[in-house]
């Protein structure tokens, strides 16, 4: 029996809740569950040997241990993830170390203007310092007030609220401080720069 070809079919998604409107960027869809994407394998996390590295326009680079790093203030912030893939997850509460907080310590050059995060696996993103540094950007090691999870970044996630999710890199080990921009992973394959979700800017132009 022949089928019937579905010719200009429309896809129809899932109505916004007006409630939630102004959360959700245009072309995005509400997950009902944290979908979990990433790039590489799920690194083992050894507390021993795990540290984190700040590195490039600052006055001397610094390494923390994890022990160490449990030691710095943490702040507790809300903060939804709207992925490229065109899902948002809504809903989420982040404790961690403040991105204005590492700036502070670590003495950035003035020269400074662009940050990249650094994951394993040589993963890694880059953002504007202004991006880097806006209040509800969080070095995040809890979730919703329990410890992340591997699948979801731990020990350390990076979160950046306003931006498509590959910002908000997994298993995070470093940021350095630079003068010019350099692109990340997924920039250096024609990912959107800035990944905006409320423009949808998810790739370059050609």
């Amino acid at each position: 029996m022949a089928l019937k070809a579905r010719v200009g079919r429309r896809v129809r998604r899932p109505t916004i809740p007006a409630a939630l409107a102004d959360r959700v960027p245009p072309g995005q869809v509400i997950a009902t569950r944290w979908p979990v994407l990433h790039q590489g394998e799920i690194p083992l996390f050894d507390p021993e040997t795990w540290d984190f590295r700040v590195s490039g326009l600052i006055e001397a680079e610094l390494r923390w241990t994890w022990d160490q790093w449990q030691d710095f203030p943490t702040v507790t912030l809300d903060g939804d993830l709207h992925c490229v893939t065109r899902w948002s997850s809504l809903g989420h509460l982040w404790t961690g170390v403040s991105s204005r907080y590492l700036y502070d310590l670590v003495h950035v050059n003035p020269s400074a203007r662009f940050v990249v995060l650094h994951g394993e696996g040589a993963y890694s993103a880059n953002l504007p310092l202004d991006d880097f540094l806006d209040s509800r950007v969080v070095l995040a090691t809890h979730h919703n007030r329990e410890p992340l999870t591997p699948e979801h970044g731990a020990p350390v996630r990076g979160v950046i609220p306003d931006r498509y999710a590959w910002k908000s890199v997994k298993w995070l080990r470093g940021v350095e401080f630079l003068a010019d921009d350099r692109p990340g992973f997924w920039e250096a394959f024609g990912y959107s720069n800035s990944a905006d979700p409320w423009h949808e800017e998810r790739f370059e132009p050609e």
